[in-house]
């Protein structure tokens, strides 16, 4: 038969009340905050600013200092492919940017062409290191072909009264 009777803390041979373990908590806690940490430095990292050149320093979030991206147009003159990179200043409203890519922007890029490219700022030579060009591409194809869709029109309706 077990002994029932209530029994005080202070009884010889009776166990202390269990205290939590600190070592779960304060691992959890570390857990928490290295997640936090890398969720907030993704968060910061995936978000490019969009800056005409003319905004670098002078708009909230146009900071040399951190990953932009930056439009201009291809300036007449200044493109220069060497070793399979190349190298290229882009203006907008009158203030220029010199940029280094590392590779050949391929496509459509030319001088007098509005650029987005995606990067930062050297800070030792002030050039706007690239990783991405974007080109952006006019509707010509469709103002230029505006004769073959007249064409085709007519063949279908030809085709459609049977004159043809």
């Amino acid at each position: 038969m077990s002994d029932l009777t209530p029994r005080t803390a202070g009884d010889p041979g009776v166990p202390a009340p269990r205290r939590r373990k600190l070592l779960p908590i304060i691992v959890l806690g570390l857990v928490l905050v290295a997640g936090g940490v890398i969720v907030t430095q993704f968060l910061r990292s995936a978000v490019d600013y969009y800056c005409n050149v003319d905004e670098i320093g002078e708009r909230s979030g146009c900071d040399a200092d951190r990953r932009l991206r930056l439009q201009g147009v291809v300036e007449r003159g200044t493109v220069v492919s060497e070793a399979g990179d190349t190298a290229f200043d882009i203006t907008f409203n009158d203030a220029t940017v010199s940029v280094f890519y590392n590779g050949e922007p391929g496509g459509i890029f030319k001088e007098c062409i509005p650029v987005v490219v995606h990067g930062n700022f050297d800070s030792a030579t002030d050039t706007f290191l690239g990783d991405r060009v974007e080109v952006k591409h006019s509707d010509e194809y469709v103002a230029v072909n505006d004769e073959r869709l007249t064409e085709a029109d007519d063949l279908a309706d030809e085709c459609d009264t049977g004159s043809v």
